[in-house]
């Protein structure tokens, strides 16, 4: 009768427990791995969700009474529109939008006051919101006038491009 395990069996299990350990430590480590991709992934989802969000709230809450949705034609590439629209990106009643497309780089305006021109007069008080790198910046109205329609595209640089039609609900 044996009251303690001989060196031999304590050799062995130590090299068996060694060996789970280092394959749970690769699990682990490729767990991490595969979880901070998607991670990044699922950021750059969420972000292009919410400028996809945005534009199409911009445009269909336009409110089309006193101040028409105006689109000025930069180039064949860019596009600067300024519409007035009950969306708000900071939880405060900024009615009066402007995108504008400059070098490369989308820009969402909010503002108190009607922007009318551009560029934009140096009193001007608006927030910016960065929308990011892009290669074009088009919108286009529908020639239907029963229903106010705009097809809006987005050409981004790094992210999926954009291509809504938004028809403007009033």
């Amino acid at each position: 009768m044996r009251k303690a395990f001989t060196l031999i069996e304590l050799v062995v299990s130590i090299g068996i427990l060694s060996i789970i350990m280092i394959f749970l430590y690769k699990s682990y480590a490729s767990l991490n791995e595969s979880n901070s991709f998607y991670k990044k992934e699922v950021s750059k989802i969420k972000s292009e969700q919410l400028k996809k969000k945005v534009l199409f709230l911009d445009f269909s809450l336009a409110l089309q009474q006193n101040y028409k949705i105006d689109i000025k034609p930069q180039d064949k590439k860019e596009d600067i529109v300024f519409l007035q629209s009950s969306n708000s990106m900071h939880n405060r009643y900024n009615p009066f939008i402007a995108y504008i497309f400059k070098e490369q780089k989308l820009y969402r305006l909010e503002s108190r006051n009607p922007f009318k021109d551009y560029p934009l007069s140096a009193d001007a008080d608006f927030s910016v919101e960065y929308f990011g790198e892009a290669k074009s910046f088009r919108v286009y109205k529908s020639e239907n006038n029963a229903t106010e329609s705009y097809l809006i595209h987005v050409d981004f640089k790094e992210e999926e491009d954009v291509l809504l039609k938004v028809k403007v609900l009033g």
